[in-house]
């Protein structure tokens, strides 16, 4: 049998997914140990043990100076953040895309500025946003609603000019005025694929937030990070960089479970 027509069964596929995760670990805990046995000081790849006290301290620990368990305490500050930042750019981008793919009269003006817009690098731009809106959290979540929101609008803009016009016709005939199509044939098309392009701009928008912190905060995780990496902790950087990473998996599966759970008839009139 060629091998593009050979199919794992579910035992392969669970192996074959966990392997490379594996070997990086393999490499990595390989790499520790052959450089602390040259130097016990050495600290590019901590070993397990020191990241696992370092992550006693951080969350299981209250902090001398503020009485807080710190990991939890920038888990907090920067996913709210982050989930404002998501929130608006998801309704912003939403309304946008809509107007931008369903309006003529709209769509000639406000996709260009899209594509323009989306192709302006916001880390470009931080300095500016700290200018205007300060360094308070609203800059923050700024920089995560400029960087994302193009993005999705354009992908919803896509979308909804992907609608069959069959769909608009009919529902015109049915004498559906210009709000009632939006509402009822519009939008439950472009909600899915809301959810879809959120869990694209997931990476993007971590990006920004952790841009943001690193640079103007007193808290959140990025704030921790590039606070702790002038003594080379990377004890504490490493485990910080895994809670972001598995943050960000939740956050995608929940996005995922929640697109089948509320459109399941999605993916099939895709297929």
């Amino acid at each position: 049998m060629r091998l593009i027509n050979r199919r794992p069964g579910r035992s392969w596929r669970v192996s074959l997914a966990i392997l490379p995760f594996a070997l990086l670990l393999i490499a990595y805990l390989a790499g520790s140990a052959t450089r602390l046995a040259e130097n016990p000081q050495d600290k590019l790849l901590p070993s397990v043990v020191q990241m696992a006290a370092a992550v006693d301290r951080m969350a299981l620990t209250e902090d001398v100076r503020t009485g807080r368990y710190l990991l939890w305490d920038d888990t907090a500050s920067s996913l709210k953040r982050l989930g404002m930042g998501l929130a608006i750019a998801a309704t912003l981008g939403l309304c946008l895309g809509v107007l931008s793919g369903t309006l003529p009269m709209f769509g000639i003006s406000l996709s260009p500025l899209l594509t323009v817009l989306s192709m302006i690098p916001p880390l470009a731009i931080l300095p500016v946003l700290f200018i205007v809106f300060g360094l308070d959290e609203f800059s923050k979540v700024m920089l995560i609603v400029i960087g994302i929101t193009p993005v999705i609008a354009r992908d919803i803009e896509q979308r909804a000019r992907e609608i069959p016009v069959e769909l608009l016709i009919k529902a015109q005939t049915l004498g559906a005025n210009t709000w009632t199509l939006i509402l009822r044939v519009v939008l439950p098309q472009l909600l899915p694929r809301l959810l879809i392009a959120l869990q694209l701009v997931l990476g993007s928008a971590w990006l920004f937030l952790i841009a943001a912190e690193a640079i103007a905060s007193t808290d959140g995780l990025g704030y921790r990070i590039f606070l702790v990496r002038r003594y080379l902790a990377m004890d504490v950087i490493l485990p910080y960089v895994a809670w972001i990473t598995l943050l960000a998996w939740l956050m995608d599966f929940g996005l995922k479970r929640l697109t089948r759970a509320a459109f399941p008839w999605y993916e099939g009139g895709r297929a």
